[in-house]
């Protein structure tokens, strides 16, 4: 044992006999111990203090001599615990000991009992003199952020319990106040169309399940103007008790003459963040350029209605402030991932990246309709317009910018032409003729690609709003053409329904998904089945002689189909459904809230998830009467005891709602892009 680590005690006692029997009882306790020998009190003062010692043995016949003792060592070493050794105690001279301040009493008599009491104190007064440092550093610590957040360049609030308890100037520079906005409800700051979400990341970081994600929302500055801000959530702490940080980073001069100089492209247009003409169009070329992850493109054109009599009423610089506000709610209904800007006059353009068509129809009918609602306050007075949009979905294989662009504008004038308000899709659908030729290529390449087993599976992670990974996955095929490159369902899929290939794809998948279960065991494997798998009174069978060969466990498949399949084919689905969960698997209904009776739906089949319609979640972020009507659909299957999963998530605005509303799961490329995952078995 080091005599540097022995740990300081002090005896003070006439004689030096009990110096020497402490010191041996704690070396073969095996606790080095430096004891200091005081025979005369007049000298603990300085002791206790140049010593240092984590404790203090007085040596007295009664405990009356101790009552010195104590005073000197309140006054210079409050800390330190003191034991008194007596040659013999009672449990009256005890109680008078630890009245007077003494931690116990003890006697050489036992050994055992001194050194179980000496260690313990010991033990006591390290643990004291940790939670003191801990304190302390914790104290500077608050100092210091307290500091930071004052001079920092971000502006940031703390929040405790929807309350903002402290800001620093620089919120008080972005809100253009000067006397802070202490005391206030942190939602008075935001437009109302932001507070669902806020409110749901607010509760899901003070649980710490808000990892780094930015938060879009809509600032209400003291001159009542709206500003575009993103956020950053964290936990902090406030006056001892934990409060959730709001951040919105600066952007800093070196990044500025950074953008300037090395990325001259994509340039803002307006204050609305949306790129000139001709960064668009080299954008858009190169996005096009590319193939799509999943899902549908479509090229979105926008112009005002009747602009040019708004003009004439309230003024040219008026209304370009209409312009922007306009341009504002269109860049707000968008993923971050999709293209916007101008394209001259008073017409917008993007490049939509949605799960299916009827994604983009239900996106332009809300676009349209929030932007009839907006009330604007120009000169003094209230303005509203209305807009029209002209659509041109993206074909397979076609990415000709310049046809996709101008079937979009004509689609535009042709809606102005009717009447404004409204959204018109490019009619320029194939040709009976062109079908049959484009299905005449694909069945030839999916029938070779079954029988020369080129498919593959990948899967897209689910995650949980609750907690853990809950290790399921929804199960999506791509085809291997003959060159080794990845061919996407949006290209085939089609031409397989309209040529009564489906259950040969959906059998190649629930046997490739089973071998999948069988190996890796995930928690849960969602696996999709057509309308006409749904029907097939064979595929039952089939799957029976299948999971025998594959030993696959049942619980880990959930099968799913769409819940337009299921209203159209009830009888079907629920006889399908029933004989699923019977054998141990579990059933789903996909596209939830799409028709017009899901909640019957929900009594009508047996369930054990329903998958929330990624229509309603993609407009869900700034849509109140979308939220009521998601958590409606949310309580039901509450009620049922089905679990819930939010379709197609894209942001952490939308992950927030649906936290708010009681969502379980979600998935989506915010949460993750398909992939072959690997798991553990």
């Amino acid at each position: 044992m080091s005599e540097q680590n022995a740990v300081p005690l002090i005896v003070l006692s006439v004689a030096r006999d009990p110096v020497e029997a402490i010191n041996s009882v704690m070396r073969r306790a095996g606790q080095a111990v430096h004891c200091t020998w005081l025979p005369a009190l007049r000298d603990l003062g300085d002791a206790l203090t140049q010593l240092n010692p984590q404790l203090v043995v007085h040596v007295a016949s009664t405990p009356a001599e101790l009552a010195p003792v104590i005073g000197l060592r309140d006054q210079f070493a409050p800390a330190v615990p003191v034991l008194l050794l007596a040659p013999a105690f009672d449990e009256a001279q005890v109680a008078q000991a630890l009245s007077l301040g003494a931690r116990d009493v003890v006697t050489l008599a036992c050994p055992a009992r001194l050194e179980a009491v000496v260690l313990r104190e010991l033990k006591v007064f390290r643990a004291a003199r940790e939670l003191e440092t801990t304190v302390k550093t914790a104290h500077d610590a608050r100092s210091q952020l307290d500091n930071v957040l004052q001079h920092s360049n971000d502006a940031i609030i703390q929040v405790q319990e929807g309350i903002v308890t402290d800001t620093n100037n620089a919120w008080h520079k972005l809100y253009a106040v000067e006397d802070g906005v202490t005391g206030q409800p942190v939602m008075d700051l935001f437009e109302e169309s932001t507070h669902a979400a806020l409110r749901g990341a607010l509760a899901a970081c003070q649980q710490g399940r808000w990892s780094g994600h930015t938060l879009r929302a809509n600032a209400l500055l003291n001159d009542g103007t709206v500003l575009p801000i993103e956020m950053t959530l964290a936990l902090g702490e406030y006056e001892g008790e934990p409060c959730v940080r709001l951040v919105v980073p600066s952007r800093r001069r070196d990044d500025h003459v950074l953008v300037a100089v090395t990325a001259p492209a994509p340039r803002p247009e307006i204050a609305a963040g949306l790129m000139r003409r001709t960064d668009l169009l080299v954008a858009l070329a190169e996005r096009l350029s590319t193939p799509t992850p999943g899902g549908v493109r479509c090229i979105a054109v926008m112009r005002i209605d009747k602009f040019a009599t708004l003009e004439r009423i309230v003024g040219a610089a008026a209304s370009e402030e209409v312009f922007t506000e306009v341009a504002r709610l269109f860049k707000e209904s968008l993923h971050p991932k999709e293209l916007v800007g101008r394209m001259g006059g008073v017409r917008f353009a993007a490049l939509l990246e949605r799960g299916n068509e009827h994604d983009i129809s239900a996106w332009s009918e809300r676009l349209l309709a929030r932007i009839a609602k907006q009330v604007m306050r120009v000169n003094d007075k209230s303005v509203s317009v209305t807009c029209t949009l002209g659509l041109s979905v993206v074909s397979p294989g076609d990415a000709r910018l310049d046809a996709l662009l101008a079937d979009a504008m004509e689609s535009a004038r042709k809606g102005v032409t009717r009447g404004g308000n409204q959204s018109i899709t490019s009619d320029r659908a194939d040709t009976d003729s062109r079908v049959m030729s484009y299905d005449q290529v694909w069945v030839k390449h999916i029938k070779a690609a079954l029988m020369e087993n080129r498919f593959r599976l990948v899967q897209q992670p689910i995650a949980s709003l609750q907690g853990d990974d809950p290790r399921m996955f929804d199960v999506l095929v791509r085809m291997i053409d003959t060159q080794g490159k990845e061919v996407l369902p949006s290209e085939f899929m089609s031409a397989a329904g309209r040529n009564d290939l489906l259950r040969n794809i959906d059998r190649w998948v629930v046997g490739a998904s089973l071998s999948f279960a069988a190996q890796k065991t995930p928690e849960c494997l969602f696996v999709r089945l057509s309308r006409e798998t749904a029907r097939d009174g064979g595929f039952v069978e089939w799957l029976d002689n299948h999971l025998r060969s594959t030993r696959a466990q049942p619980q880990r498949l959930c099968f799913q189909v769409t819940e337009e399949t299921a209203a159209t084919h009830v009888p079907e689905v629920k006889a399908l459904a029933s004989a699923l969960r019977e054998r141990k698997f579990r059933f789903a209904l996909e596209g939830f809230g799409s028709g017009r009776n899901s909640l019957g739906m929900l009594e009508s089949v047996p369930l054990d998830f329903v998958k929330i319609d990624g229509t309603l979640v993609q407009g869900l972020a700034g849509d109140p009467q979308l939220q009521q009507r998601v958590r409606v659909l949310v309580e039901a299957a509450r009620k049922n005891k089905i679990q819930t999963v939010a379709e197609r998530v894209e942001d952490a605005n939308t992950m927030a709602v649906l936290w708010q509303v009681g969502v379980q799961y979600i998935q989506g490329y915010f949460v993750n892009e398909p992939e072959q995952v690997v798991l553990q078995a």
